[in-house]
């Protein structure tokens, strides 16, 4: 499998590093400061060859000119943001593989909280590199989409395996379900999973990486089907990307 290592960064950011034992070949997931990344890459004694970016904000490629200096890493990262991207290689978009070894990141382009967010799925390690498009129960602000566009996108994750781990770019977890609890208060996954992510807060662990299964019982962005939800925000049958929306505008005022 695939060596994934978590760093917690800034005030809530999550930094990933991911690693290739066979090939010796070492990513770093929207590197926003470099100092706990070259502390981590030293420890481990593994040099970086890659730097994926999923967009262009700042605490996601803060780090990219001096790591790519540093290390002569090539960086990729979204080709609808090419020119927001700094010190930018190479040009994904939806459908392109990405290789670190011998492991295959497929690329989904989900706009919404930027124009040209992509996404980086490794299949066969059962993990998504979401940015800031997915998070543990909540999803990314409409910045530069709209919310068709951010439906759609979420609805890519919604079809891939409920095993498959959720590494999202922040801790915003425990915040997430309160509003989440204002929309599904009946929902019983969702009460467990508060449960669980306090008693990991009070503990100062993280809550990330979730799971496609957690997220598509518990994340209110992912359930715009639901009879309850709908019966909450007085939208019962109307199409999904309008409630989507509704839900949206909502935690945008909670």
């Amino acid at each position: 499998m695939l060596e994934i290592v978590q760093i917690p960064v800034l005030r809530d950011n999550y930094v990933y590093i991911l690693h290739d034992a066979v090939s010796g070949e070492t990513a770093v997931v929207d590197p926003a400061v470099a100092e706990p990344v070259e502390a981590a890459l030293t420890e481990r004694g593994w040099a970086l060859t890659h730097i994926f970016n999923t967009h262009h904000h700042g605490d996601h490629t803060g780090a990219n000119l001096a790591l790519k200096v540093a290390h002569e890493a090539r960086i990729i990262g979204p080709a609808a943001e090419r020119d927001r991207i700094p010190g930018l290689d190479i040009a994904v978009g939806d459908g392109d593989i990405v290789a670190l070894g011998d492991h295959e990141a497929r690329v989904f382009d989900v706009p919404g909280h930027t124009s040209g967010h992509i996404a980086y799925h490794f299949g066969d390690d059962d993990a998504l590199f979401c940015g800031d498009t997915l998070f543990s129960m909540g999803c990314g602000r409409l910045f530069e989409g709209t919310p068709d566009q951010m439906w759609a996108s979420l609805s890519k994750f919604i079809t891939l395996p409920d095993k498959t781990r959720v590494f999202c770019a922040h801790e915003y977890t425990e915040a997430n379900g309160r509003f989440a609890l204002t929309i599904e208060p009946n929902n019983a996954a969702l009460s467990r999973r508060m449960d669980e992510v306090k008693a990991l807060r009070a503990e100062g662990r993280a809550t990330v990486p979730s799971t496609i299964g957690i997220e598509k019982a518990t994340n209110p962005f992912l359930r715009a089907a639901s009879e309850e939800l709908q019966d909450t925000v007085g939208m019962i049958g109307a199409p999904l990307p309008r409630i989507f929306a509704e839900v949206r505008t909502r935690k945008d005022h909670f």
